[in-house]
């Protein structure tokens, strides 16, 4: 099957639902660029603050636009509220890969377990559904809850992007990790699932 930018994909299962980010949800999301703006300490851009949130969220929608992204806003089923956001970005049909990013929780959903339901379920999706052979995932090498949550769902370090892009102050390194379609099937799933229980 292939990503199809204008479908409305929905992944859920008894913690989290996915959705399609949608307009409306500036409303659900805005709470977090107001009152926590620590969220994005690593972020190359912070959308924290009214306007900086305003322009981060339309620009996730020019990028679907453009079938660059396809974000989803994340519905902790556990706590019946909005959680953050998630999407798969640099999407390539031909080289059957994608990458997995642009992910932020508010603060009382993090070390919750609601990651690591939100990445069994974009993985099972790019894996089984979209048949992708390589999933990449990168962070801030500075970022070490990140790099530690990565490898904790079982992504393999592929190495240091030295200063790699810019950041609020100065520019910063980005690691690269992935996981491959043979690891999801082999060994991955089995464990991320026995880490879900």
């Amino acid at each position: 099957m292939q990503l199809n930018f204008d479908e409305d994909y929905q992944l859920e299962n008894d913690r989290v639902l996915l959705r399609p980010l949608k307009k409306s949800d500036l409303d659900h999301l805005m709470p977090f660029a107001l009152n926590e703006p620590e969220i994005w300490k690593y972020s190359s851009i912070s959308p924290a603050g009214k306007a900086p949130f305003e322009q981060y969220f339309e620009k996730a929608f020019e990028a679907k636009r453009q079938q660059k992204q396809y974000p989803f806003i994340v519905y902790d089923k556990l706590n019946q509220s909005y959680a953050g956001c998630t999407r798969f970005y640099d999407f390539q049909q031909f080289n059957k890969s994608t990458q997995l990013g642009y992910t932020w929780y508010g603060k009382k959903y993090q070390r919750t377990g609601l990651n690591r339901n939100c990445k069994l379920l974009l993985l099972e999706f790019a894996f089984e559904k979209l048949e992708l052979d390589r999933v990449e995932f990168r962070a801030d090498a500075s970022n070490e809850r990140s790099i530690r949550a990565m490898k904790n769902i079982g992504c393999t370090v592929e190495g240091i992007l030295r200063s790699h892009m810019k950041k609020a102050v100065g520019r910063r390194d980005s690691i690269v990790l992935s996981i491959l379609k043979e690891e999801w099937l082999k060994d991955v799933k089995k464990n991320l699932l026995e880490k879900i229980k």
